[in-house]
């Protein structure tokens, strides 16, 4: 009987321990990444914000620690095992850890990037990061991201400026829009949004074809006296009289109510309250009032205060007033006034002369335009007003 000779080969085998640690380090890095998802799921949908990036990081840290705590040093000592403190297992905890501050960081991103998809499709008015593709079609929504720096959110020279926690707030903001809207209408809708949700007076934006934010100003609301004041006038508060039937808008003479009563000057009321007016007077008149004295009011006839008027719905409206010198060879020079996009009230030539509400005036290098408009449109013209080399 012959023998077969049977051609052995050595396959290394690989330790079981080294096999069952990799093992043990994939679990660890797998628990920590889904502990800093569920973790960001919640985060986004209770306040619409990412997970921090350290908090993530302490989950994922937590999570191994727990474990190894629990089911690892615990149970060894409960056996009688103390080999915990060997150079061995001080490594390996060490590596665990590391794994999960790695893996916690790509599980936070993952789960954040679920809620955002699910709360856009959900139709959320926010968010502040910018959704997926997918998403944009699935869920037929358009996103706006704002500035993420807080320097790219100028002031509108014109208004107050916000507040720089508004501004803070508003940084790296994603708000949802419906699609299929006009660059027009976006730009309508999203002003409206900032106005409506972020308490913002006066917005200024241009976006791009793709909805990408190119310009945005902001400028506050103004309330009080201080917007209805027409230039060159302050509001000073007295002690006064105020004559009989007086009311808010009459104009007064303000009288010394000694013994030698003395005309002082003639002011505005704009509110009493028992012995104490509040008066709008000019600018230079103003240091004649002493506040320590008392004063008589004495109502006059009443008189159209035009200027005071005009300048509070201009304060208050979204409109105002600006002026634009033409340059020497700019794209306004022959440009007919009735085709300026803009409400033109004055144009003054460089002679000096005024032509009020023109409607048939052509350009001319030199010309100084007033004009009422939004700081958009200002924007715009102001740019045609320079030199095409410039």
């Amino acid at each position: 009987m012959s023998v077969i000779p049977t051609l052995q080969i050595a396959v290394p085998a690989v330790e079981p321990t080294l096999l069952r640690a990799l093992t043990r380090l994939l679990a660890f890095g797998v628990g920590a990444a889904l502990a800093a998802a569920l973790a960001a799921l919640g985060y986004r949908w209770y306040t619409r914000l990412r997970l921090p990036l350290w908090l993530s990081i302490l989950l994922g840290l937590s999570v191994v620690a727990l474990y190894l705590n629990t089911a690892g040093v615990f149970s060894d000592l409960l056996s009688g095992e103390m080999g915990i403190f060997s150079p061995a297992r001080v490594v390996f905890n060490g590596i665990a850890l590391g794994v999960g501050a790695a893996a916690a960081p790509a599980g936070r991103l993952v789960g954040d990037r679920i809620a955002t998809d699910v709360f856009a499709v959900a139709g959320a008015r926010e968010l502040d990061v910018e959704v997926s593709r997918i998403v944009r079609s699935v869920g037929r929504i358009t996103d706006v991201t704002l500035p993420e720096d807080v320097d790219d959110i100028v002031d509108m020279d014109e208004y107050d400026p916000v507040s720089t926690a508004t501004k803070e707030a508003l940084a790296g903001k994603t708000l949802i829009f419906p699609r299929r809207l006009t660059v027009a209408e976006l730009e309508g809708r999203l002003v409206t949004r900032l106005q409506d949700d972020y308490d913002v007076g006066h917005v200024d934006v241009e976006l791009a074809a793709d909805g990408t934010v190119e310009y945005l100003a902001l400028g506050s609301r103004v309330t009080g006296i201080g917007p209805t004041l027409a230039p060159g006038t302050v509001a000073v508060a007295v002690r006064a009289d105020p004559a009989n039937a007086a009311s808010p808008g009459d104009r007064v003479q303000v009288w010394r109510a000694d013994a030698t009563p003395e005309r002082v000057l003639t002011a505005e009321l704009r509110a009493h309250v028992d012995d104490v007016a509040t008066l709008a007077v000019n600018e230079e008149e103003a240091t004649r009032l002493d506040p320590e004295a008392t004063y008589r009011l004495v109502t006059l006839p009443t008189e159209p205060q035009a200027a005071r008027e005009f300048a509070s719905l201009l304060r208050a409206a979204d409109e105002t007033m600006y002026v634009i010198t033409v340059a020497e060879g700019s794209d306004l020079v022959g440009e007919p006034v009735e085709r300026i996009e803009t409400t033109v009230v004055a144009v003054t030539a460089p002679d000096g002369s005024v032509d009020v509400l023109p409607d048939d005036r052509t350009l001319a290098a030199g010309d100084a335009v007033y004009v009422v408009s939004r700081s958009d449109a200002y924007r715009r013209l102001d740019a045609r007003s320079q030199p095409a080399d410039a």
